[in-house]
């Protein structure tokens, strides 16, 4: 199937067509009919399957083809759990809006609001909002949501993960009651399909990926190594690979900033992003790393969410999650649009159980080795994995911070997307 079957308008086809793309993915090819009917849309897509693209161009399509006169109105809300996939959600629509008269802006915490309302005041068609920021604006009456027509949800999982479901609830209590719901996300979870109930008008089901299923063209690897020598290995695997462009995850935000040390002492260009970082300091690392001047990016699983880096060759999990799914997520990002990509473990004795769980819900047994000279040492015995209180999914509005361990210290800032 081609671009042009799916029904989109003209303007939207060849700002397609300028991005080099003939065909769609299989998340777009279902749900892009769908929504261009009208329908609510509960979808299930990995990161990386071009589930953005499956809800802008429909979206962008729908709002092209009714026009209002007078002050542009918000008739289009794309709510996202990070800065950062608000960004690139943001940039997804201006490319495609590129030949039609369609207004967005992009709105999110960590930076000054002042040009952010201006924008707002000066009437915008689609908004693409973190949920506290836009909280804070619609509080001090900056916009109005009364006039929106499609509301979009996307990694509403991660959103959920991170404690945004009063936000949620509180949002959709300012939209109107007539309007199209389309939510996305990565998992089919019970807490999800519960947040779906209350939002989703009878909702069409699509999903591109069987859920919790990884990437053919990933190839997966563990390597068993001690806690205490992984950075070693680690940062030994890159210099002999020679790898460029490799995603680092670690559990905590201290790990995070702990590694990239260690690895610019061994003069590797690394950089971390995680919730204490800067916007500033994220957006310079995240550029870095997709210009080649960053060699390795050091992320948690929520600053890492949603990251668009196309054909991202190498994924290493420094620490396996504690939430297997969230491996699926971490490992999505490479062996992307029918690229090669690998994923490497470093697993130590004290991991064991979370490696047990990941491949109980991938539904594989994930090849195993010792590295030469890295064999762990048989004496060594596990210790218990501490976690966090019952972490699995936080309720509430506390863990905004970006730190997902489940088993570090520190406290959360209760901070602002």
């Amino acid at each position: 199937m081609k671009f042009t079957d799916l029904g989109l308008a003209p303007p939207l086809l060849k700002a397609i067509q300028e991005k080099g793309y003939t065909e769609p993915s299989p998340i777009q090819e279902k749900a892009i009919p769908k929504i261009l009917k009208g329908k609510d849309v509960l979808a299930s897509a990995q990161t990386g399957t071009g589930k953005t693209a499956g809800f802008t161009l429909p979206l962008l399509h729908i709002l092209s083809k009714q026009q209002k006169s007078g002050h542009r109105k918000v008739r289009a809300l794309v709510l996202t759990p990070t800065r950062e996939l608000a960004a690139q959600i943001y940039e997804n629509v201006k490319e495609y809006s590129t030949h039609i008269d369609i207004r967005s802006t992009v709105i999110f915490g960590g930076v000054n609001q002042n040009p952010q309302i201006l924008t707002l005041r000066r009437g915008v068609d689609v908004l693409i909002a973190t949920p506290g920021r836009l909280l804070d604006l619609h509080n001090q009456k900056v916009l109005s949501l009364q006039h929106v027509e499609i509301l979009v949800l996307d990694e509403a999982d991660r959103m959920l993960d991170m404690g945004f479901q009063r936000d949620i609830n509180k949002i959709m209590g300012f939209l109107p009651k007539k309007r199209q719901n389309l939510l996305f996300s990565a998992t089919f979870s019970r807490e999800i399909k519960a947040l779906a109930q209350g939002i989703l008008n009878q909702p069409i089901l699509v999903e591109a990926t069987p859920e919790n299923t990884t990437v053919d063209a990933i190839i997966q690897r563990v390597y068993k190594v001690d806690k205490a020598r992984k950075t070693e290995l680690i940062i030994k695997l890159i210099k002999e690979g020679n790898w460029s462009q490799v995603l680092v995850f670690t559990r905590t935000k201290h790990g995070a900033n702990n590694l990239t040390k260690r690895m610019l002492k061994a003069n590797i260009e690394a950089a971390a992003i995680h919730g204490n970082k800067s916007q500033g300091a994220r957006t310079k690392a995240l550029a870095g790393f997709k210009d080649g001047s960053v060699e390795v990016l050091v992320a948690t699983d929520i600053a890492a969410r949603g990251l668009d880096i196309p054909l991202l060759p190498h994924v290493i999990n420094f620490e396996l999650p504690n939430i297997p799914e969230d491996y699926v997520h971490r490992i999505g990002r490479t062996g992307r649009a029918g690229a090669k990509g690998e994923a490497i473990s470093l697993v130590c004795i004290d991991e064991k159980a979370y490696l047990r769980d990941i491949e109980k819900l991938v539904g594989i047994r994930i090849p195993s080795e010792e590295k030469e000279g890295f064999e762990p040492d048989p004496n060594i015995k596990p210790e218990p994995v501490k976690k966090k209180g019952n972490s699995r999914r936080p309720q509430g509005n506390h863990n905004r911070s970006g730190n997902n361990s489940g088993c570090s210290g520190g406290r959360s800032r209760n901070q602002r997307r």
